[in-house]
């Protein structure tokens, strides 16, 4: 599995499926989230409003992944997840970990080929942008080798993308991926 570090704007991404750092609510927020469903168009709060009706009417917990379709994006599914937050106690890196990988299984059961990532929980959520870098790709790199020796229905998945908003974000993940 190849992993590209890219400076950019993850809702203009030609890949297969795109990550949304979502809340629980699914309804939308500020954020990669609130640009996701601005790209997406009205259609994607409507799809995250039914699957709130139909699967999660509690919401979507810390750490867990759900698909819907991409709508307006370039990017044929969205993968909404929800990293923890910091500010409210938050700290276990397993559980933002848990993000990456049931993301990651999410695109594997769309049949995704390509997945692009932003910095969940780092900004607003409070997470320190080398910390998620290190984490994120600690279970991207997992996840591959994992499937690699087949251990997990992995099989496919050829990119995964980290498509970063800000510039010190993104010179941040390009340096823990070059370490």
């Amino acid at each position: 599995m190849q992993i590209e570090i890219l400076h950019g704007d993850i809702t203009m991404r030609d890949v297969d499926a795109i990550v949304n750092a979502a809340n629980s609510s699914l309804l939308g927020g500020g954020g990669v989230d609130g640009a996701i469903h601005r790209a997406a168009g009205p259609e994607l709060l409507e799809a995250c409003r039914e699957v709130r009706r139909s699967k999660l009417p509690d919401g979507l917990p810390v750490g867990a992944a759900v698909v819907t379709p991409g709508f307006r994006l370039p990017s044929r599914w969205v993968i909404h997840t929800v990293g923890p937050n910091r500010h409210a106690g938050q700290t276990d890196p397993a559980l933002l970990a848990s993000c990456f990988r049931e993301s990651l299984k999410a695109a594997v059961e769309v049949g995704a080929l390509s997945v692009a990532f932003p910095a969940i929980s780092a900004g607003i959520y409070g997470w320190d942008a080398r910390e998620v870098a290190e984490v994120a790709l600690d279970a991207v790199r997992s996840f591959s080798s994992e499937s690699s020796a087949g251990a997990t229905t992995a099989s496919g998945l050829e990119l995964v993308e980290f498509v970063l908003f800000s510039e010190d974000t993104t010179a941040v993940f390009r340096s823990v991926f070059e370490s």
